[in-house]
């Protein structure tokens, strides 16, 4: 089995992501390449706003990565969803059974498929974690394989806008022509790369603190219990300080060269470094800064919990949790120990210019593909070229360099072509008088044999101007012979396209059933 390519896209509030990796027989992911376009308006809190100057950075970001593989071409991307609409709501489904039998894999499905199933006011559900199953009243993480007459699941509903699903296959499909493989939800994508298995059991926050958005989501006991998304970020704190009379770009320098999240408790003078403020700067720095803080603290207790709940505390990603002192700050109000997210050695990077911490998102979405059962191929390659007599190019697993033999069926052909032109010379009684006779009674006969094959020739008349008749019949008839053909293909590649979202639930699906399959150790000390 040959290694697969997969090609991942995070399109974020203030740039488009895009990253290319190879899936091998046994599953390792190899990361090749990283690349990614500044966004000013395009996308406004994780939603497209502006589909032309998405869609051009979009292909901006793919021609980027098709050029790191001379010969390859994008045909289909693995997204992720989130922003500002992101959220989860918890519902339960109950299965009453007509006896005592065992729980498979296909009753869990068919739960799922109800959920996924559930109606929400212009919203789409993206994704479903469960919290509890239980059977027969009794508590398990490992409903499949159990016994029991009853069986009732609590699961989480991941949902976001209908827009920002609408919008986001508009561009893709509509606009690039880009398959969608598969969906994710980013916030889950994310967990599963950076957080230990021991961390979510413990119980733990993940901060995802973003540009235009802050998404928290809380684990315990192995699964997810909370998620939601602050509508603020980063880019809030750049604005602040724009009211200083600077432009936005240049204020996103200040906040990332002498920004500071810590706030002064004596008061200081502002002293002017590198011919700025940045005592000023800093006051409306530490003021957005600390307003997100406390908007985070207080989900701990939307969430119904404690800090003492979270000891594993609390883990940082994004850029914009890189502020210089944020880390101190969430630490210091939420009494919480904090450390930053990264990979670590969970995937191997090839380019090393590719800091696995700056990427978490785009490289969270080829982790989360490379772990599908069926992982679609996401790149066409090149086909194999014959140059003086030797195939060059890619092949799919390896260059083919021995040289071309011509066919068998080749040998007579040549014999044939070759007879008529030798006889002449090799056979010195055509010079004799019965056969000048015989060839001077029929001189045109030899023409007429040698041009025998032109009438099958394409007709000379398309080789001729045509009238403006001939023209319109024949794009009739060429649309007419040739549009039921493309017409179902183009319909089916359309449908396969359209239908990413419809894949993503089938595949959510399939993970949902796995996870219950899997053991899970609860915490021992958790009342």
């Amino acid at each position: 089995m040959e290694e697969k390519y997969i090609v991942a896209l995070e399109i974020g509030s203030s740039k488009i992501k895009g990253a290319t990796g190879t899936v091998d027989p046994a599953g390792a992911l190899s990361v090749k390449a990283v690349e990614e376009e500044k966004l000013a308006d395009g996308v406004r809190y994780g939603c497209i706003r502006n589909v032309v100057e998405t869609a051009t950075a979009i292909r901006n970001v793919i021609d980027r990565l098709e050029q790191r593989e001379p010969g390859h071409k994008v045909t289909g991307v693995y997204v992720s969803v989130g922003g500002r609409s992101l959220m989860a709501q918890s519902i339960e489904i109950e299965r009453r059974l007509p006896s005592e039998m065992e729980i498979t894999n296909e009753l869990i499905s068919d739960i799922i498929n109800d959920a996924l199933g559930y109606q929400l006011h212009e919203r789409s559900i993206v994704g479903v974690a469960p919290r509890e199953f239980r059977v027969d009243n009794s508590p398990t993480n490992r409903a499949v394989g159990m016994f029991g007459s009853h069986i009732s699941a609590r699961l989480n509903l991941i949902s976001c806008r209908t827009q920002l699903v609408r919008n986001l296959n508009h561009v893709l499909d509509e606009r690039l022509h880009i398959g969608i493989n598969d969906v994710f939800v980013r916030q889950i994508a994310e967990a599963d790369l950076v957080l230990f298995p021991e961390e979510k059991r413990q119980g733990c926050m993940l901060v995802d603190f973003g540009a235009e958005t802050t998404t928290v989501s809380i684990y315990k006991n192995g699964v997810l219990l909370y998620l939601s998304t602050i509508p603020m970020g980063s880019r809030n704190i750049t604005r602040d300080i724009t009211t200083l009379n600077y432009l936005e770009e240049f204020a996103e320098d200040l906040k990332i060269d002498g920004g500071n999240a810590l706030s002064s408790t004596e008061p200081t003078a502002s002293v002017p470094v590198g011919g700025f403020d940045f005592g000023l700067i800093n006051n409306y720095v530490a003021a957005r800064a600390g307003e997100i803080i406390c908007n985070i603290n207080e989900h701990i207790k939307y969430a119904g919990l404690t800090p003492d709940r979270l000891p594993a505390g609390i883990i940082l990603i994004g850029r914009g949790s890189k502020l210089n002192g944020f880390d101190r700050r969430l630490e210091n109000l939420t009494t919480m120990k904090t450390r930053f997210g990264t990979p670590g050695n969970r995937i191997r990077i090839l380019d090393g210019r590719v800091n696995g911490a700056d990427h978490v998102d785009v490289l969270a979405i080829l982790a989360a593909a490379s772990k599908e059962k069926n992982v679609q191929d996401c790149m066409s390659r090149p086909e194999p070229v014959m140059q003086h007599g030797i195939y060059t190019g890619n092949t799919s697993q390896q260059n083919i360099t021995q040289p071309y033999q011509q066919p068998v069926q080749q040998q007579p052909i040549q014999q044939t072509y070759q007879q008529p032109i030798q006889q002449p010379q090799q056979q010195p009684y055509y010079q004799q008088q019965n056969y000048q006779q015989n060839y001077q009674q029929t001189p045109q006969q030899q023409p007429v044999q040698v041009q025998q094959p032109m009438p099958q020739q394409p007709q000379p008349t398309q080789q001729q101007p045509l009238t403006t008749y001939q023209q319109q019949a024949r794009e009739i008839t060429t649309a007419t012979d040739t549009t039921p053909a493309q017409t179902d293909q183009t319909y089916q590649a359309q449908h396969d396209r359209k239908s990413g979202f419809s894949r993503a639930w089938s595949s959510l699906r399939d993970r949902v059933v796995s996870l219950m399959t899997e053991p899970v150790e609860d915490d021992e000390n958790d009342d």
